[in-house]
Formats: C-alpha cells, structure tokens, sequence
C-alpha cells in the first residue's frame, strides 16, 4: 500500500510534465514533433523520459511492497526514485548537454530498478527453496 503513495506523487509530477510540454507548443506554435525548436526537445525529453522509466519503476517498487519487505525500505525506494526523476528533469532542463542531475538522476534511477530487481528475485529463491 505504500507504493499508491509514490504513485500519486508522481502523477501529479507526470500531470506538470505535461502541462509544460503543452505550454511549450503552444508558445511555438507546434503541434507535432519538436518543431526543430531546442527547448521544445528538452520539455518533450523530459516528459517521454518520465513516461518511459517511472510505470516500470512503479510496479517494481508494487511488487517489493506487496512482498513483505520492510515499510522503510519501500519508503527508501519510492524516496529515491522521486528524487531521481527530479534530478533527471532538473539536469534535462538546464542543460541540452549531459549535466550532474542528469547523471545522478539517471544513476539513482537505475539503483532502485537494481534493487528491486535483487530483491524480487531473492523473495522468489527464498520462496521455492521453503516450498512456499
């Protein structure tokens, strides 16, 4: 249940995203595509980003949840991915080339994926060596 929590937050995350990729065609007067227009790319990266990690992270983090792990290491995973991706949008947004957010952001990402990863297929050994 603690994940619903994390769900929300970055829906609503995911809800500003989307908004400011709307403000920004607008402003340009783009419908489709980036326009060639920088700045439009970097909020349509930052939004398809977001759309392309965070479901994913979400039903892992679901899964360790719903896996009788410990409340504070569910918090520390939905923690850290809501820090990651902010770190990735900040570190997008301030600089077209690769910049610390971005790096960190990604990093902090792909340590909750690692973690889960471990930790899902650890609860499922465990499980069969006790016959569960």
């Amino acid at each position: 249940m603690i994940t619903i929590f994390y769900a929300g937050l970055l829906a609503i995350l995911y809800v500003g995203l989307t908004l400011f990729v709307a403000e920004g065609r607008f402003k340009h007067r783009v419908g489709l595509g980036d326009g060639g227009i920088p700045a439009l790319t970097q909020r349509i990266r930052v939004h398809a980003n977001f759309a392309e990690y965070v479901p994913f992270a979400l039903l892992l983090i679901y899964m360790v949840d719903n896996s009788d792990y410990s409340p504070i290491l569910v918090h520390t995973l939905g923690i850290l991915l809501v820090t990651g991706r902010v770190l990735h949008i900040w570190g997008i947004l301030s600089t077209p080339n690769t910049s610390f957010g971005r790096m960190v952001g990604t990093c902090v990402t792909m340590f909750v994926f690692m973690i889960c990863a471990v930790l899902l297929i650890w609860k499922f050994l465990i499980l069969r060596m006790t016959g569960l």
